[in-house]
């Protein structure tokens, strides 16, 4: 048998307390649940957290930042002027820039001939000024181009208190005010006084006070050739202004003149011509009647104010005043008067990277004084400088014997797309509708009803209208 050696005693088995038995599926007892395992505590939501707030930061610090290097920035605006020279600019930009160090502006005198072209294709282009003049008609042509004036630097409030009505109508768009006024101008009668003396003829107040006058004030030779006309109406040709004289007649006739197909528009056309056709004060063989007055050879004449500019370099001895558009009779003796305006405003570009601050200069510019200073620098270099836009400033031309009558009216003055000289080239607004009234004008001189004319017009004003985004209503 085989020796095994010694035997070792048992190892000590340490055996588990004891659990009492559970049924299958049972929930643990209180106190034996095994415990969970620790969670591990994460850093990224917090990482995102100070990430977000560190990006925050620094967008605000960089806002600031650039915002203070534009306001650090010198801003150069460019304005486009059509009647002022340099010289009569000069003092009031010298004096907005010495108030505002950062702004420059740089001021550049247009030419009228083929204005509109060269402004709407600078604007094409995107090399456009910044500010620059337009005419009160045109808005529907500019409104793509025109910026909003700002609330922050007027008001529509302040705007309608400030210039007179006309030009709150004409220079809303939508729902802004695209253009402020620098000067305000319309239509009215020149007088000469000489020949009104000789005849003892007092000043017409009404049309047919006119039309007794103009015959009265006619002369002619045994020919039967007008050697000294009564008054310049009738024609196109030869009449300067016929636009706004017509368009005078028709609003004053209340006429719609978007659509002036009814009696009213007719006898208005009609009554325009009666001047050359019937009665004979005026016709199409006399010279235009803007040379006509400054001859001496034309007792009344209608034109806005710049004309007696004219009139005085052509006839420095000529006698004459001005004084404001006769009126149709009124039955209604609390009618207001009528006067037609026609006048430039304004505008800034609205791509220019500066329109507050163009804003900001046209606010200065259209304050009492810098108007006062435009005027009295125009003043210099000509008899008198361009009628205060402002309502606040007529009194300071209430005595002028030529600006006073233009300013008496301007409270009631209204306005339409029918101007003559506003160098808007063939396809403005102006030039297009005018062909369609001289086409009337002509046709009723020639033996043709009246009616028959205006339907004609009513079409192509529709249709010149519905170019520029307006409805004929």
């Amino acid at each position: 048998m085989q020796n095994q050696g010694p035997t070792l005693p048992p190892k000590e088995v340490i055996n588990p307390t004891p659990q009492p038995p559970q049924p299958s599926g049972a929930a643990p007892l209180i106190g034996m649940t095994p415990p969970l395992p620790k969670k591990k505590f994460s850093f990224l939501p917090f990482v995102i957290l100070i990430v977000l707030v560190l990006i925050a930061v620094g967008f605000f610090v960089f806002k600031n930042m650039a915002a203070k290097k534009v306001t650090n920035q010198e801003v150069t605006l460019t304005w486009w002027g059509l009647w002022e020279d340099n010289t009569m600019t000069a003092a009031l930009i010298s004096e907005y820039e010495a108030k505002n160090p950062k702004v420059k502006i740089k001021y550049v005198k247009q030419s009228q001939q083929d204005y509109r072209e060269r402004l709407t294709n600078a604007l094409a282009k995107g090399t456009g000024p910044d500010i620059f003049r337009f005419h009160n008609t045109w808005v529907p042509m500019f409104k793509n181009e025109l910026d909003y004036l700002p609330a922050s630097v007027m008001s529509a409030s302040e705007f309608a208190q400030t210039f007179y009505p006309v030009a709150s109508a004409d220079l809303t768009s939508k729902t802004g005010i695209v253009g402020i006024p620098l000067m305000y101008d319309g239509l009215a009668l020149f007088i000469n006084e000489d020949l009104f003396a000789k005849e003892g003829k007092s000043v017409p107040v009404t049309w047919d006070d006119l039309r007794e006058t103009a015959k009265a004030l006619t002369v002619k030779d045994e020919q039967g050739t007008i050697t000294q006309a009564g008054v310049a109406l009738g024609r196109t040709e030869n009449v300067d202004h016929w636009q706004e004289i017509l368009a005078l007649m028709m609003l004053q006739n209340h006429v719609n003149l978007a659509k002036p197909t009814d009696q009213l528009a007719s006898d208005a056309l009609t009554f325009f011509t009666v001047f050359s056709a019937v009665d004979g004060v005026w016709n199409q063989a006399l010279p235009t009647s803007t040379v006509a007055f400054a001859a001496g050879k034309l007792a009344m004449y209608f034109g806005p104010s710049w004309r007696a500019l004219e009139i005085k370099a052509q006839n420095p001895t000529l006698k004459f005043k001005v004084v404001p558009v006769p009126q149709p009779a009124k039955i209604n003796q609390s009618e207001a008067d009528i006067t037609y305006a026609t006048y430039w405003a304004e505008g800034v570009w609205s791509r220019s990277p500066n329109k507050l601050e163009a804003w900001k200069f046209l606010k200065y510019l259209s304050e009492k004084a810098s108007l006062e200073k435009l005027y009295q620098a125009a003043a210099k270099t000509r008899p008198f400088g361009e009628p205060y836009s402002r309502v606040d400033m007529a009194g300071l031309l209430s005595t002028d014997p030529i600006l006073g009558s233009i300013i008496s009216l301007a409270p009631n003055a209204q306005s339409w797309y029918l101007a003559s000289r506003t160098w808007d080239g063939p396809t403005g607004i102006n030039t297009q509708i005018s062909k369609y009234f001289e086409d009337a004008v002509n046709s009723v001189n020639l033996g043709n009803p009246a009616g028959k004319a205006l339907e004609t017009v009513a079409t192509g004003v529709a249709q010149v209208l519905s170019q520029y985004g307006l409805v004929a209503q």
